[in-house]
């Protein structure tokens, strides 16, 4: 990799957008049926994003957006940088969003294909916007429904899920659109007329989740609590006010450069997530088109969802057995234990291995979904808490609460590693 190549200049959208480090290997190795090819440079990912500009912009032109910087490549963890640049170009625009928390931040706002690359030469690599337009930041034009596996979840399940998402949305009066998340997961969004508050729109999402496990409660969850899920968790706190989604067409920071990926209805049933990479997609758009391209002329009302909330009543607040710790938080029900929190995941399943290795039998009683990897939000990446469900586990052989093997805290200015399992 040259790290001092010159940047290169590229006529976009009637703008000039400079890219600096074009170079810079951001896939090592790319993984495309049946081969590996590799490696692929920033210059690669401003390519593709221009290849697609059309589709990609359909999910971010206009919207408020996080830019989620790998400055230190897809091995390392992002940094989430709320503030647009100051030194931003004038045809990058802001938008002053407020939370609750009391805090705000001007994010950026793009509108058309230079944009694109401004923001991938930042070292953004996915694209996260807010389910809102700049014009109107308080009600969301869009609803979201995050298919989340739980581990051991096969992706036919997760197909299957998404299948009864969308008669849901349907029988509710939404046009579904589907897309692969990139990841573990699926994506299925629809077009709502921006005339409801965050809150309203994210019961509405919830009563979709909550339909759908009423419909197929033997593969499908709303439970909020990750330790009582089982199967595919329907996640609609994807739609609250501070919650930003990977959108439609980006490439997200795996070895194999997955793209998050609109299909159409028909092609679900046998997609699978691996055939759709930084190599494959562009072709797969200038042939087919963008399956979302009538999306913008399907927008939907809530009312009908916001009866269901009403009939079906409160949601399970907390799971039966859970009661409250002496610091007034809940407690759950489940044989809990923690025994990492660290800045990255690495570093987690690093002293993840170290507990097993403590505790090998109790380890061997554990089922896929018994190990829970918690990603959590700090001031601006993010850090990973790991716990264990002993809930296999027999009572007189349960591993007690210990010290933690690693103690990280993103609110101190001292950031306390783990380096190894410690000597006693």
């Amino acid at each position: 990799m040259d790290r001092m190549s010159s940047p290169v200049s590229l006529e976009v959208a009637g703008r000039t957008v400079a890219i600096t480090h074009p170079d810079k290997v951001v896939f090592p190795r790319v993984s495309v049926p049946e081969t590996f090819a590799g490696p692929r440079t920033k210059l690669d990912l401003v390519r593709y994003y221009l290849a697609v500009a059309d589709g990609a912009l359909r999910g971010v032109a206009g919207r408020p957006m996080i830019l989620k910087r790998f400055v230190k490549g897809i091995n390392e963890e992002a940094v989430f940088q709320k503030r647009a640049p100051a030194n931003r170009p004038d045809w990058i625009d802001v938008a002053e969003l407020r939370y609750a928390r009391g805090t705000s931040a001007a994010e950026a706002v793009i509108h058309d294909a230079a944009g694109l690359a401004w923001a991938i030469n930042l070292g953004c690599i996915d694209l996260n916007p807010h389910p809102v337009l700049a014009g109107d930041l308080d009600h969301p034009d869009e609803l979201r429904v995050d298919l989340d596996p739980m581990p051991g979840v096969s992706w036919q399940r997760i197909v299957d899920v998404a299948l009864v998402a969308r008669e849901v949305l349907e029988d509710y009066g939404l046009v579904a659109w589907p897309k692969t998340s990139g990841s573990r997961g699926f994506h299925i969004y629809a077009r709502i007329a921006p005339r409801w508050e965050f809150k309203h729109v994210r019961l509405a999402a919830q009563t979709v989740a909550r339909e759908v496990e009423r419909r197929v409660p033997e593969a499908a969850t709303s439970r909020w609590w990750k330790e009582e899920r089982e199967g595919v968790f329907v996640d609609f706190n994807q739609n609250a006010k501070d919650r930003t989604v990977a959108s439609a067409y980006s490439v997200r920071a795996t070895p194999d450069a997955r793209v998050s990926t609109p299909l159409f209805w028909e092609e679900v049933a046998d997609c699978r997530p691996e055939a759709f990479t930084i190599d494959t997609v562009p072709g797969r758009f200038a042939e087919l088109g963008d399956p979302w391209a009538g999306m913008d002329d399907a927008v939907g009302e809530l009312d009908r969802l916001l009866v269901l909330a009403e009939e079906l009543g409160p949601p399970e607040k907390a799971p039966k057995g859970s009661g409250k710790r002496a610091d007034g938080r809940r407690s759950s029900s489940m044989p809990l234990i923690e025994i990492a929190r660290t800045k990255t995941k690495d570093e987690a399943m690093a002293a993840l291995d170290t507990w097993r290795g403590r505790y090998p039998t109790a380890s061997d009683r554990l089922h896929p979904a018994d190990v829970l990897v918690d990603g959590m939000r700090g001031p601006s990446s993010i850090w990973y808490r790991i716990r264990i469900n002993l809930q296999h586990v027999p009572e007189g052989e349960r591993p007690p609460q210990e010290d933690l093997i690693a103690d990280y805290s993103p609110w101190k200015n001292e950031q306390h590693k783990y380096t190894g399992p410690q000597k006693g």
